[in-house]
């Protein structure tokens, strides 16, 4: 159980007074939200220089450390915090709301009457919040990081009282709603170390008692916000049906008086989409249901400003976490284009082809992300979301509700492979063992190799430095290795006034690693080509290194 003590900060509107929201943090904006939620990237460009299988293990990180919040999350953010805050108004300590809900919640436990009460009670400000979308959209994770910005246990020592700020669990796969309300009170005695679970389950409790049990622990404990997730899970035949189950969360809301988050997949919209009185009931915070990012440009507005469009915003930043040797440092139309195409807007999938897409730049020595790699990757490597894919592509709701839980199977065992591959490469300097895993010498050996540094000299060079002033920073040494290293170099030039300068010979590569080559490089070009294109085609269309002079004159003239 983690723990803190309440630290009280004058509120405002309905909120002044209350010390369960005067205990919360401030509340955010737009600006702190993104702040707050953006995931951190351990990201250095000297890494770029480290071996092959250091790489993937950086790459890998993506996965679970990229966090670009868009203005969906900063929506939702906003939701979660009023509805936190607006259920406390009812419950408040000093004003005696909160022993008026306790008096009448233990009023209907003993006498069986749901509608029992000791003293008259304010109404129930609380609010629901239907929250759909496919998986792979980042409900969950974002979630999980909006709530990671409140503490979930907050001790008012001057009340003695424990307040629980929020309670998150997950649907029972066996469907029904008793395994569900067994789920609340095993998530109460994970947030505080109770035992609430064994408690209720050694009676056969019936989903009305159990319903008023959890109004009066969530009284007891001012639970702030209940999110329940994966309630596509629920059965219908298990469960009474769907007006059983919107009654059920109607209530949890109206008579628990206990704030609700719903999460599901598109499976899960038949709860809600019964009839109109019911859906909204459902919803009474409204319903979120996130679709795929949009592919739109960017807007330009008449005092010529370019408002990005949340599709360029995500992928441009992404775009910067590379650790490959040749990677292009502007994020193409072409790229974008056909990145979008074989994600369809899905931020899981976006990040998940990019990570793979490196992976395979790496093993194949081409250490830059193509049209062509991208689309190797989702051949070979994400090949059983293909379906789902073109039901995204279709636009077709029939299509798509088919694949309403898009996942990627088998994911990190792909990583896992391609990793293998990597680390197969017995070929490559490891700078890591060469300076025994000391930091700042590996750092400024992948910073100079970066500069075009790579004389067999670099090693006792920055060894030799790190030895003289093993306290200096990377700043501080660079000047004197890079004087150290011109001046080695100036020693060993030959003299060109008493020896006839030889012609240069042109270096031969092989065509198996044209590949490998420098993007304007002709060769590179060519094994960019679809095979059924013409090469001055693939030129002309894909990069700038044909000078188009049928379009200049008419723009010249």
């Amino acid at each position: 159980m983690t723990m803190v003590e309440a630290i009280y900060k004058d509120s405002f509107g309905p909120y002044k007074g209350n010390s369960f929201v005067e205990a919360l943090p401030d509340v955010f904006e737009p600006e702190e939200v993104v702040r707050k939620l953006k995931g951190s990237v351990d990201f250095h460009a000297s890494d770029t220089q480290a071996g092959s299988a250091v790489r993937g293990h950086l790459i890998a990180q993506l996965m679970n450390q990229f966090f670009q919040p868009i203005n969906r999350h900063i929506d939702l953010e906003k939701k979660i915090s009023i509805m936190i805050r607006e259920g406390y108004i009812g419950r408040n300590p000093k004003d005696g709301s909160l022993n008026t809900r306790l008096q009448n919640g233990y009023e209907r436990l003993m006498t069986g009457n749901n509608d029992a009460i000791r003293f008259p009670s304010t109404i129930s400000t609380a609010r629901s919040l239907a929250f759909i979308g496919c998986s792979g959209s980042g409900k969950t994770t974002t979630l999980n990081k909006i709530l990671s910005t409140y503490p979930q246990v907050i001790n008012h020592t001057q009340f003695n009282f424990i307040q629980i700020v929020y309670l998150k669990i997950d649907c029972p796969h066996d469907g029904s709603l008793k395994s569900l309300c067994l789920h609340f009170f095993r998530a109460i005695d994970q947030a505080l170390d109770s035992n609430y679970e064994d408690k209720y389950t050694r009676k056969n409790q019936g989903i009305d008692n159990l319903l008023n049990l959890m109004r009066q622990i969530s009284n007891l404990h001012a639970i702030g916000l209940l999110v329940i997730d994966e309630i596509q899970h629920l059965s219908v035949n298990k469960s009474g049906g769907a007006e059983k189950m919107l009654n059920f969360f109607v209530t949890l809301v109206n008579t628990v008086g206990l704030p609700v988050v719903m999460v599901g997949t598109p499976k899960a919209r038949y709860i809600f989409e019964g009839d109109f009185r019911s859906a909204r009931r459902g919803a009474g915070f409204g319903s979120i249901f996130w679709e795929q990012m949009p592919y739109e440009a960017n807007r330009i507005t008449q005092d010529g400003r370019v408002i990005k469009s949340e599709w360029n915003i995500f992928t441009n930043h992404l775009w910067k976490y590379q650790w490959l040797r040749k990677a292009d440092i502007k994020l193409s139309d072409d790229i974008q284009n056909c990145w979008y195409d074989l994600s369809q807007g899905i931020l899981d999938i976006v990040v998940k082809l990019f990570v793979l897409a490196q992976l395979r730049a790496i093993d194949s020595g081409l250490e830059r992300i193509t049209i062509k790699v991208l689309q190797t990757t989702y051949e070979e490597d994400l090949r059983p979301i293909h379906p789902m894919i073109e039901a995204l592509r279709s636009g077709r709701a029939d299509r798509i509700a088919q694949f309403s839980d898009l996942i990627i199977p088998d994911i990190d065992k792909k990583l896992l492979t391609l990793q293998t591959q990597l680390q197969q490469n017995k070929n490559e300097f490891d700078d890591i063992a060469e300076y025994q895993g000391h930091e700042i010498s590996i750092r400024l050996h992948r910073m100079l190799v970066d500069m075009g540094y790579s004389s067999d000299l670099l090693v006792p060079i920055v060894t030799r430095a790190i030895q003289s002033s093993p306290e200096s920073t990377i700043q501080s040494l660079m000047p004197t290795i890079l004087k150290w290293l011109n001046d080695t170099e100036s020693e060993t030039q030959p003299n060109v006034q008493n020896n006839k300068l030889k012609p240069l010979k042109a270096k031969y590569t092989s065509q198996d690693l044209w590949h490998t080559l420098d993007t304007e490089d002709l060769r590179f070009q060519f094994t960019q080509k679809n095979e059924e294109n013409v090469f001055y085609d693939h030129l002309k269309k894909s990069t700038d290194l044909i000078f188009d002079i049928n379009d200049w004159l008419p723009r010249v003239s």
